[in-house]
């Protein structure tokens, strides 16, 4: 592939900017390479920005950069990254995650996945992709260290922009990227700013990682911007984790008017943004059109986007990706090497075989129509039967519901009420998350999140409320 790769990188001059490249046959016809080797070397060239690959045209000379596209200034990373980690304990507290990875005694309805039924994973695709994957030359080898590049040049079309397949780093899963990547812009010691609630699983890392997490409060239109400003002002964090598209815990969607207003709030004050867009490949039937990622519009890297393949898909399919820009990039690169080495190439390439085939599409289409209806049916049944719980807000995409617990109950109000609602519905059969790990500071209220996504279908979630139900007149009245 290396060889391949050199000899059309030295042939580009003979085509003019835009101008299509040789086809695949010919190039195979012409080098006497397989279609795998071809595949993979204008991948590297595409990785390098010198040609652009068009699915069914063809790959093409890159068109020259433009004045109207400006490269972007990055030299503002230098003083955010140079400040100095300090001495600091770092307490692992890893409840939080469990409470949603742990699976319940048999015989009680899961509220609390965090993943897909099984009955919506697409499973008989990823076995073929698996399969086919196997078979591939070289398949067993070592990767690249950033990754495959055509899967790079995959995930950065998802990202739209000006976003480039060498911006883009596989990881092993979400949660690795979101570790490197805190790891590489704050300081152990330094104060990180989190959506308050915020999912529990990045509580650990921050803390893990010896880092102070500050809360922001969110609304139904996302994190609130002079709040971001304020907290930017008076802790001097360099690093805000967000979660713009389907925030969990509460579903919000960051408003339009608000987008560019946290990036350039984090550019005034020199942060990072790590962007953690989690379950874009989530969003229902019902949605609408999507916002493009924050990304897409930054081009002084002041976003760190993460995107991970495993919600849409299956908890062992941890692949994901890490696109930054600038030194930046070059931190989370070496921070990637030294804690992992690669993603295991089989995983990586079984990864490309699922998202080219035909299956993939028809797969979140079907996806995207489940959960819309797994969330009426459980919106609705709550409504029903549990109207002392509230539900401030339906989301569009995701997997979960927020509720809120009534106030006032005497004796058991905030964690008190969560706690012995939790053990109470569990007692009934039914397992839940409760509210208090998703805050880093004391909350305002008690709540529950009720995951739809991983219940087999509507009379699972009937019973599920109806036992939840139980649980409530045992604690709440």
């Amino acid at each position: 592939m290396g060889e391949l790769a050199n000899s059309l990188r030295a042939e580009l001059n003979r085509y003019s900017p835009g101008g299509k490249l040789p086809s695949s046959r010919v190039l195979v016809e012409r080098f006497r390479v397989s279609p795998v080797t071809v595949s993979r070397a204008l991948a590297q060239l595409a990785a390098e920005g010198l040609v652009v690959t068009r699915p069914g045209a063809g790959a093409f000379r890159a068109e020259a950069r433009t004045a109207t596209e400006p490269a972007g200034d990055t030299s503002w990373q230098e003083v955010s990254l140079s400040a100095q980690a300090s001495a600091e304990p770092r307490a692992v507290d890893a409840s939080g995650v469990l409470a949603c990875l742990a699976q319940p005694p048999t015989g009680v309805i899961e509220f609390n996945s965090g993943y897909l039924h099984p009955s919506l994973q697409p499973e008989q695709a990823l076995a073929a992709a698996l399969g086919r994957a196997g078979r591939r030359p070289g398949a067993w080898g070592r990767p690249p260290m950033d990754g495959l590049p055509e899967l790079r040049e995959w995930f950065a079309r998802g990202c739209g922009g000006a976003v480039t397949a060498s911006d883009v780093l596989i990881t092993s899963g979400g949660q690795t990227a979101l570790t490197t990547a805190l790891r590489g812009l704050a300081a152990p010691g330094t104060p990180v700013l989190l959506e308050s609630p915020t999912y529990p699983g990045l509580l650990a890392i921050a803390r893990a990682a010896g880092l102070r997490p500050v809360p922001v409060p969110v609304d139904t239109d996302g994190v609130r911007p002079e709040l971001l400003a304020d907290a930017f002002r008076a802790t001097g964090a360099k690093v805000f984790v967000c979660q713009p598209l389907f925030q969990n815990p509460t579903g919000a969607v960051l408003s339009a008017a608000r987008r560019p207003e946290v990036v350039r709030t984090a550019r005034e004050f020199g942060a990072f943004v790590i962007e953690d867009d989690f379950v874009r490949r989530l969003a229902h039937d019902d949605s609408g059109p999507l916002p493009p990622p924050m990304i897409a519009s930054d081009p002084d890297g002041v976003v760190v986007h993460v995107c991970s393949l495993t919600k849409a898909t299956s908890p062992s399919l941890r692949v994901a990706a890490l696109v930054a820009r600038g030194p930046a990039l070059e931190r989370l690169r070496a921070i990637q090497i030294v804690d992992h080495f690669f993603v295991p190439r089989p995983l990586q390439e079984a990864t490309l075989e699922l998202v080219r085939a035909p299956a993939w599409n028809r797969h979140l289409r079907t996806v995207a129509t489940e959960l819309r209806i797994r969330r009426d049916q459980m919106a609705g049944a709550l409504l029903r039967e549990l109207p002392g719980l509230a539900l401030p807000h339906i989301p569009s995409g995701g997997y979960h519901l927020w509720l809120r617990l009534p106030d006032g109950t005497p004796g058991r109000g905030g964690a008190a009420a969560e706690t012995a609602l939790n053990s109470a519905a569990l007692r009934a059969g039914v397992a839940i998350t409760p509210g208090r790990p998703y805050f880093c500071a004391e909350p305002p209220a008690g709540h529950v999140r009720l995951s739809f996504a991983g219940l087999a279908g509507e009379a699972e979630i009937a019973e599920g409320v109806r036992r939840l139900r139980v649980a409530c007149e045992e604690v709440l009245g």
